[in-house]
């Protein structure tokens, strides 16, 4: 079975599309794959499914949901079974009623989610390691792997929806190492884009702002470089009385006191730790 969560719910079974389309048996088909191989108690599903107001057929209408699930299940195997394999999963194989709860077995398929975890977890060793190119081209192979929000087209309870946030943390902190290594390796123009749209879409994103005023800065913009830090700080002020913290005021008044000359990428620990004379010149 392979999954994929990472933007519209995909499920296949031997390559073919076990999705249901009405919305309950959806949902509940999406936090099994999301919880794949492992036991999902039947309250946590009647609490994703009802949202802590379940009817009194409640159970009853889980175990039809999964009877529907199992039928889809069952076709697909049909189409894409061997007829000389003998050992054959059947649907009660792949959607396995266990004491309390049920479990979906992948058969040794994939999930994007894990891919995306894995591969996250690989950038992250290559950027403590110094591989800096290793860390982006990893980083952005799972960054790839979105097609969309989390469980797109998933009506999402409780449980999917604290995962969606999650694992849109996940993905901007994996955008964030990214960007990270790609301005480290100068590739500060080829940024300049998609920073751009970042920051619009992340409008008091701090992180994201100091990175497009590094590349804008690196690129000989200095002006837009600074209007970006004071667009961000009148909305910080306007939206939530805050004024932008210290490791980005010092990035801004390193940019104000720098040469023109671009310097060397950074480390974005760099842009916490003054350099001589109270600038950020290593930021720069």
């Amino acid at each position: 079975m392979d999954i994929g969560l990472l933007g519209a719910l995909d499920v296949r079974e031997s390559g073919v599309s076990v999705v249901p389309t009405a919305p309950k048996p959806r949902q509940l088909l999406a936090l099994l794959a999301l919880c794949a191989d492992q036991v999902v108690p039947v309250p946590t599903l009647i609490e994703e499914l009802w949202a802590g107001t379940p009817p009194r057929s409640a159970r009853t209408t889980l175990q039809t949901y999964v009877l529907q699930l199992r039928e889809l299940i069952a076709a697909a195997l049909r189409r894409g079974a061997d007829p000389e394999d003998t050992a054959a999963r059947s649907a009660k194989d792949v959607l396995t009623t266990l004491p309390g709860g049920y479990l979906l077995a992948t058969g040794g398929g994939g999930s994007d989610i894990r891919e995306f975890e894995l591969l996250c977890a690989q950038g992250c060793r290559a950027m403590d390691d110094g591989n800096l190119a290793g860390a982006s081209g990893t980083l952005r192979r799972a960054l790839d792997l979105w097609t969309g929000p989390p469980f797109a087209d998933v009506s999402t309870g409780t449980h999917l929806a604290v995962e969606a946030r999650r694992l849109e943390e996940s993905r901007l902190c994996a955008l964030d190492q990214r960007i990270e290594a790609d301005l480290r390796l100068g590739r500060h123009r080829e940024l300049l884009a998609e920073l751009t749209v970042l920051t619009s879409r992340y409008p008091s994103h701090e992180n994201l702002h100091a990175q497009f005023m590094l590349a804008l800065h690196r690129s000989g913009r200095r002006g837009e470089a600074l209007l970006v830090y004071q667009q961000l700080r009148s909305l910080l002020v306007r939206d939530l009385g805050l004024e932008p913290s210290a490791r980005l005021r010092r990035l801004q008044q390193s940019i104000l006191t720098a040469a023109d000359t671009p310097g060397t990428p950074p480390h974005h620990d760099d842009l916490t730790a003054p350099a001589p004379g109270g600038g950020l010149a290593r930021a720069l």
